[in-house]
């Protein structure tokens, strides 16, 4: 998937609050179990902060106990890319969104089968949307 939205850095800094735009575009993090969606339960689809793309399922969200929302994949094929990352002297797999390039995180090889993937998302990376029920 091309990135399809592009802003400037100044531009990114008006549409996003402090937290969101340090996580998505300057490749933070938040502290363990801070975030709001760490612990959340309900049905639906997590979306991009930054540009909306959906990007994980709450039917792919298991609790890791790491402090962060926690996914084994997320919900197409071209949802999100990934990329490595030496920083802070450590050697993991960024995640990030392929709609805008955003930073969500980091994916590890230690996530529940069939996958065996945990892709550990910042919270302030995500909106959610929560399914809507079917009315008859």
């Amino acid at each position: 998937m091309a990135r399809q939205v592009r802003r400037s850095d100044e531009e990114w800094k008006q549409k996003l609050d402090p937290e969101t735009y340090r996580v998505l575009r300057r490749r933070g993090t938040e502290p363990p179990f801070t975030g709001r969606y760490h612990d959340h339960r309900e049905d639906g689809i997590y979306t991009c902060a930054g540009c909306g793309t959906p990007l994980f399922s709450s039917e792919a969200k298991f609790h890791s106990g790491s402090g962060w929302p926690s996914f084994t994949a997320p919900v197409s094929q071209g949802a999100a890319e990934t990329r490595p990352d030496h920083s802070h002297g450590m050697h993991r797999t960024e995640v990030l969104c392929a709609g805008c390039g955003g930073h969500l995180g980091h994916v590890f090889d230690d996530g529940p089968r069939p996958s065996g993937k945990h892709y550990c998302i910042n919270s302030a990376a995500l909106q959610f949307t929560k399914k809507r029920e079917n009315v008859d």
